[in-house]
């Protein structure tokens, strides 16, 4: 890949002043955070995924995971006060964040939606999030995630 694309996630972060670095890489179909976190050569705790959930009435929101574990969508239900949340079908999720599975941001997403971050996503020094497109991350640090996204920390993390 020789040019990074120019997202609606990489103009959201220019508009709020966020330094963040490019990392395109090839991207493979249902390689996940694995072959992302090999082809940067980074650890794959460090990358996060954005996983578009629905909860009980049908509200999108946004959670923000560690690669290397899955969502405990009981501990994520119980701690938003809502009976049950899951992880929404890839045309859903296409159609509330307007990225494509395997390239959603949280950046720039097509409608609102609130933002839930695992608490240890915040612990480190850098992540590395989609940019908005398959095959390409930005490396940012996390607490741009809570500044320019109000992202509320949450602990649902479990083994993947």
């Amino acid at each position: 890949m020789s040019k990074t694309p120019s997202t609606p996630a990489t103009r959201l972060l220019r508009q709020h002043g966020v330094a963040y670095t490019e990392h395109p890489y090839r991207y493979e179909e249902h390689g996940g955070t694995a072959v992302s976190a090999r082809e940067l050569g980074v650890d794959e705790h460090a990358v996060v995924k954005t996983l578009v959930m629905e909860d009980d009435g049908g509200a999108p929101l946004v959670v923000l995971m560690h690669g290397d574990r899955e969502v405990s969508t009981k501990a994520l239900a119980r701690q938003l006060g809502k009976r049950s949340v899951q992880i929404c079908k890839p045309e859903v999720a296409q159609r509330h964040s307007g990225y494509l599975v395997g390239g959603t941001s949280p950046f720039g997403t097509r409608k609102a939606m609130p933002v839930y971050v695992e608490k240890g996503v915040l612990a480190l020094e850098r992540i590395y999030i989609n940019g908005g497109s398959r095959g390409f991350l930005v490396g940012i640090a996390p607490a741009e995630l809570v500044r320019v996204l109000a992202a509320t920390p949450v602990e649902v993390a479990i083994q993947a």
